[in-house]
């Protein structure tokens, strides 16, 4: 996601979301290219399954789909930058077979 939105050498934060921050429909202009919204916000979705601290920022922004502007997209941006920071964070999936998946938390180096 962050080679698709040319993001690589972007600087790394440590929040998904400023705090007290409220995204609005009607905040900032309608950006030009919807489509690229959409589907960052859709790949946001796939990812939040093993990265559950970012759900709250993606529901947020999913719910701007219907006329993206700049605010929300600043958003989507702000959470690129914190999965930067935090690339081996999330919870990894174990399969022991139909009986039981374990869950643990992933955290490499």
């Amino acid at each position: 996601m962050l080679s698709e939105t040319s993001m690589l050498g972007c600087r790394a934060i440590d929040a998904p979301i400023e705090v007290n921050v409220k995204l609005l429909s009607d905040q900032g202009e309608i950006l030009d290219d919807p489509d690229r919204y959409c589907r960052l916000v859709g790949k946001s979705n796939y990812l939040m399954v093993t990265r559950p601290n970012i759900a709250f920022v993606v529901s947020v922004v999913s719910q701007l789909l219907l006329a993206p502007r700049t605010t929300p997209w600043d958003a989507i941006v702000r959470i690129l930058r914190y999965l930067k920071k935090t690339p081996a964070k999330g919870l990894l999936y174990l399969d022991y077979g139909y009986t039981r998946v374990l869950i643990s938390q992933m955290l490499i180096g």
